[in-house]
């Protein structure tokens, strides 16, 4: 029998059986129970206490091998976790510390404090929490809140803005069709399908008696937008990315854009849209939800039906009138509106939603689904377009 020799490059089969022991000892946290008999020291130690302090067991005090809950209610010692946290872990899992340090041990009030602010991670999360605590903060943490809000919305505008404007100028000058397009202006997919009953068998080809082409670029309104958001609290993320994309669309000039959020009122922000995240203080996340409302309104601010497009973004847990909600969106499908029901607008993953409200809207060619922020600028193509929406499967 002839043995391989392991390559120089190779891992060690010993080390990397301790770093799984390792790995397995962070993880159950240093139970008696655990099995592994794994000792920790130097940073590992640290990184050990920081998840103890988060993921402990109940209220026991911390002693030995026993995990208990230690970041205590005093700002001074979150914001050493804080600190400890961004040191020994990345990013991604920092702000999942993060929210889970909120959910768990109650620490939002500790948020409306400056030092607080200043040391957290932010992102989208973060700013769903601090918008839910808009009405309780004191002048002297708005200012240091809205620094925080603006570093997101920038970052996210950076990572969105691009690729939304182009895809959508793409839709919008494609749907604006002409009859006598220059050569390079013409569509040829359309073009062919427009003139199929002209094919020639015997030179096996399509004679495009008829030409279709894309409309030639135009500083005039096309589109009209409206972004009907509810601003429930399960909402939070969904509001985020909404004003952002709200902020983008409203930048070109060739769609006219309005925002409005509601809860049981009605808020139309469309004149604070310039600045998102003045929209996003103007929000008030929680209460009920009123859908039949703020369609109501959305639909007397339509003077173009067959040129706009409503995005319902709602779980649709709706405590108005049910029928008169359906009604207005059939009323408005009917008119020629182009009608998408967002259940969540947010990297979040599958909501929760009211699906008797999903399948009735789905019944009047209304399509409700979940939708990333990657994927919003090819439905708003889509819609603008007037072709088929790319819902994600679910399956």
């Amino acid at each position: 029998m002839t043995t391989v020799p392991r390559a120089a490059t190779d891992p060690d089969p010993a080390d990397v059986a301790e770093e799984r022991l390792r790995r397995w000892r962070l993880v159950l946290g240093g139970d008696a129970a655990d099995g592994t008999g794994c000792a920790l020291s130097g940073q590992d130690s640290a990184m050990d206490g920081a998840l103890t302090a988060l993921y402990g067991k109940g209220d026991r005090p911390q002693s030995g091998r026993d995990r208990a809950a230690g970041l205590g209610a005093s700002a001074p010692s979150v914001a050493r976790w804080l600190g400890d946290i961004r040191t020994y872990f990345p990013s991604s899992v920092v702000q999942v510390m993060q929210r889970d340090a909120i959910d768990r041990l109650g620490l939002s009030a500790l948020l409306l404090e400056p030092e607080m602010l200043a040391a957290v991670e932010a992102d989208v999360h973060l700013v769903g929490t601090l918008l839910s605590l808009n009405k309780v903060m004191p002048e002297t943490t708005k200012e240091t809140a809205r620094a925080v809000v603006r570093r997101v919305v920038e970052d996210l505008e950076k990572r969105l803005a691009t690729r939304t404007r182009a895809t959508l100028a793409g839709a919008l000058d494609r749907s604006a069709r002409v009859a006598r397009p220059r050569h390079h202006d013409i569509d040829w997919n359309r073009t062919i399908a427009a003139n199929l009953k002209h094919y020639l068998p015997e030179y096996g080809t399509v004679v495009p008696e008829r030409l279709v082409g894309y409309g030639r670029a135009s500083r005039s309104v096309k589109k009209d937008v409206v972004l009907c958001i509810d601003q429930s609290g399960s909402m939070a993320a969904s509001v985020v990315y909404a004003s952002v994309f709200g902020a983008v669309l409203a930048s070109m000039r060739s769609i006219s854009t309005r925002l409005v959020v509601f809860d049981t009122a009605v808020v139309d922000l469309t004149d604070q849209l310039d600045d998102p995240v003045d929209v996003l203080f103007g929000t008030q996340l929680g209460g009920g939800t009123d859908i039949n409302r703020a369609l109501a309104y959305c639909q007397s601010q339509i003077t173009r039906p067959a040129e706009t497009v409503v995005v319902l973004i709602s779980d649709l847990y709706e405590g108005g009138i049910r029928d008169e909600m359906l009604k207005r969106v059939a009323a408005m499908k009917a008119s020629g509106v182009q009608f998408v029901a967002l259940l969540a607008l947010s990297d979040e993953g599958a909501p929760a939603y009211d699906r008797e409200h999903a399948a009735a809207l789905a019944a009047l060619g209304a399509p409700a689904f979940a939708c990333t922020p990657d994927l919003f600028p090819e439905v708003m193509a889509a819609a603008i377009e007037k072709r088929p929406i790319p819902v994600p499967d679910t399956e």
